[in-house]
């Protein structure tokens, strides 16, 4: 019913810059929330950046004031500006939202499939 689609990972050089996005698509009656996870290999999967109604932002400790997420909410789409850019900040990155649905209004919480992104030298 509702897809997210991920673009825009890659590889970097660090203190490089690139900008994710992650649209979503089908029965969509609203979107609470949007984010952005990462999870690099062996670790867990952790909040990098969330947006929600209002455009009240959240940003793990280890992001802040290096990358910036932003909406537009007309064209269901999240941003990811990511700037100086660390070999930590290798993983993939995966697109979240917390959709409610046109037919039944139910919330569901979707996944995109998934970018790389990889900074190194």
């Amino acid at each position: 019913q509702v897809q997210l689609v991920e673009s825009g990972g890659g590889l970097v050089q660090p203190g490089g810059s690139l900008r994710l996005s992650c649209t979503a698509s089908g029965s969509i009656f609203s979107i609470n929330t949007m984010g952005w996870y990462r999870q690099a290999p062996g670790k867990e999967r952790e909040l990098v950046a969330s947006i929600k109604s209002g455009d009240i932002t959240n940003y793990a400790d280890s992001v802040k004031g290096r990358f910036a997420i932003s909406r537009d909410g007309a064209a269901n789409t999240v941003f990811l500006q990511m700037n100086s850019l660390k070999p930590e900040d290798t993983a993939v990155y995966y697109c979240n939202a917390l959709v409610v649905v046109s037919s039944t209004y139910a919330l569901l919480d979707r996944w995109g499939q998934g970018t790389q992104v990889t900074v190194s030298s």
